[in-house]
């Protein structure tokens, strides 16, 4: 239950370009011209973005590393009545940034909190994927270590809704490869510095999309997107035993590697490594017994 306003202070969420500065609202730019402070999480892209505007405001910076010093000085200003725009490095703030640590900070307190909406690259990438927007679900960035990766994509393997991550441009290669090898193949999307210069939408199957980027250098702002789990797809244990064993046997005999076979396998099945491991692996040793 959230504590209703009593203080004159107001925190206004502004959504700033993430890219394009034509992005940018009417009311943005009006609300960061009435404010008092801004609190942004990179003052040196916060104070180009105010110079090219003509928008003269102090600027504190607000981010990871200082919220627990600076979140409590912006809340007592906030409850003396002061009125803060929090901005991020680009697009809304509170998604998958320390600015969601200050609205909650703000709504405990019972200091007004007023959103306004802006660009965002999770939006743009969802609509321009050609992938389904019925319902999706935002997983923040892709997990680094291996293991972690794993098991969220373990855990998200049944999601039938589209999936979106944010990734960085060195580990997209890395990313892709360890989606296939989990989820197998499936329908995906790269969208890579949404709203800039170089605006790119890569679309295909995993296989189609790691193909392209391992051809060229990746750079820029990444957002991944990957299709759910489809009712058609096939579960490992609905596939035809017989079918498996043949085409498992016929890649081995042909000089693959059984490694290389599974990884085959995975992309002709569309169902997950560690299953059809299971089933081609460990079925096999137990017919040999």
């Amino acid at each position: 239950m959230s504590v209703e306003a009593e203080t004159g202070g107001e925190l206004y969420i502004v959504g700033t370009p993430i890219g394009n500065l034509g992005d940018i609202t009417l009311r943005a730019l009006e609300t960061l011209k009435t404010v008092d402070r801004i609190a942004a999480e990179d003052t040196r892209q916060t104070i180009k973005l105010l110079n090219h505007f003509g928008i003269e405001k102090p600027v504190t910076s607000y981010f990871e590393h200082n919220k627990t010093v600076k979140g409590p000085a912006l809340i007592q200003e906030l409850r003396q009545g002061k009125k803060i725009a929090l901005v991020s490095d680009a697009g809304m703030p509170g998604i998958s940034d320390p600015g969601a640590d200050l609205i909650k900070e703000c709504i405990a307190c019972g200091v007004r909190v007023t959103v306004i909406p802006g660009p965002s690259a999770l939006i743009a990438a969802l609509v321009g994927s050609g992938l389904d927007t019925a319902g999706f679900l935002y997983a923040g960035f892709f997990p680094r270590g291996e293991k972690a990766r794993r098991q969220v994509l373990e855990g998200l393997g049944q999601e039938s809704r589209t999936l979106v991550f944010y990734e960085s441009p060195h580990r997209l290669r890395e990313a892709l490869t360890v989606l296939r090898e989990v989820w197998g193949e499936r329908q995906c999307c790269v969208a890579r510095e949404i709203t800039k210069i170089y605006e790119e939408f890569v679309r295909g199957t995993i296989s189609d999309v790691l193909s392209i980027f391992q051809a060229k250098d990746v750079k820029g702002e990444i957002t991944l997107l990957v299709e759910g789990k489809k009712p058609g797809i096939q579960a490992a244990e609905s596939i035809p035993w017989d079918e498996i064993e043949t085409g498992f046997n016929q890649l081995v005999a042909g000089g693959m590697s059984k490694k290389e076979a599974l990884k085959e396998m995975v992309q002709t099945f569309g169902v997950s490594k560690k299953e059809l491991y299971n089933r081609v692996m460990v079925e096999r040793k137990k017919n040999k017994g």
